[in-house]
């Protein structure tokens, strides 16, 4: 059932999701060469709880960590490990925070350093994959509106859209209905409702779109071992048109990097 959220609770659900963009903007200062997505674990939880909430994913399902790191051919759910970060790494930052009995929940996948142009590619594409499918979430339109935008984009590139991991409804639980493929048929699906929020999340891969299961039981990696990148955003309907509730610009401005990517989706300039 989905569960529309009131203009009151659709605030609370920015602070929480905002936390989480400020929490990947501390953690794009510090990810290079040398360090450990362990460190940057430990990082993550210290910084979230001074700032009066908790990490979102420790504990959650029994998850060991405030992150979930995914590096090169993880697709998803990595766990933070004492293997330093490379130059030439690719790495997905899956971060949540449960503030104000609401979930804020995103992800941004870095590039460290100088990194092959094909995976470079894949990169941009996925980031740019996400925008298409939220253009897709407003009213009168579907679920699979929105994952038959994002599977034909990266189709296009030849690219593999995960089929077993999907986005989802978010609110007082970090996982609500309804499911948001990123991939379908459009027309069908559940049909959006004013208020209702979803985290959008493009999983691709470079290569075949099949995945495998490491023994850990959470690392989910490429089945021919090619990158995959894993890019999310919280978003709200709001008055039949789709309203940024995360930001990437907390990482933009750790990276120097200028973009108004996220414009069209907000009502008014956001200010970091």
């Amino acid at each position: 059932m989905i569960i529309p959220k009131t203009s009151e609770e659709i605030e609370l659900m920015r602070e929480s999701a905002l936390l989480v963009s400020k929490t990947l903007g501390m953690i794009a200062g510090e990810i290079k060469p040398g360090i450990t997505t362990l460190q940057l674990d430990k990082m993550a939880e210290q910084f979230i709880r001074d700032h009066q909430a908790v990490p979102g994913f420790l504990g959650l399902y029994g998850c060991p960590s405030t992150l979930l790191t995914s590096v090169n051919e993880q697709v998803v759910h990595g766990l933070p490990a004492d293997r330093p970060i490379e130059e030439g790494d690719i790495v997905s930052v899956d971060c949540g925070v449960l503030k104000n009995e609401f979930y804020g929940d995103h992800a941004y996948t870095f590039a460290i350093g100088e990194i092959a142009p094909e995976t470079q590619k894949l990169l941009q594409v996925t980031k740019e994959s996400l925008y298409v499918g939220i253009r897709e979430f407003r009213a009168g339109n579907r679920v699979e509106d929105v994952g038959n935008a994002i599977q034909k984009y990266t189709e296009a590139h030849g690219y593999g859209v995960v089929r077993e991991l999907v986005g989802h409804g978010l609110g007082k639980k970090m996982h609500e209905d309804p499911e948001m493929p990123n991939y379908g048929k459009r027309g069908r699906g559940k049909m959006f409702v004013e208020g209702m929020v979803v985290a959008i999340e493009p999983m691709i891969n470079m290569g075949t779109k099949n995945i495998k299961h490491l023994k850990d039981g959470w690392t989910i990696v490429t089945a021919d071992r090619k990158p995959s990148a894993h890019f999310e955003h919280d978003v709200a309907l709001i008055n039949g048109k789709p309203e940024l509730l995360s930001t990437f610009a907390y990482i933009y401005k750790a990276l120097g990097i200028e973009s108004d990517e996220e414009r069209e989706f907000r009502r008014e300039p956001l200010v970091v």
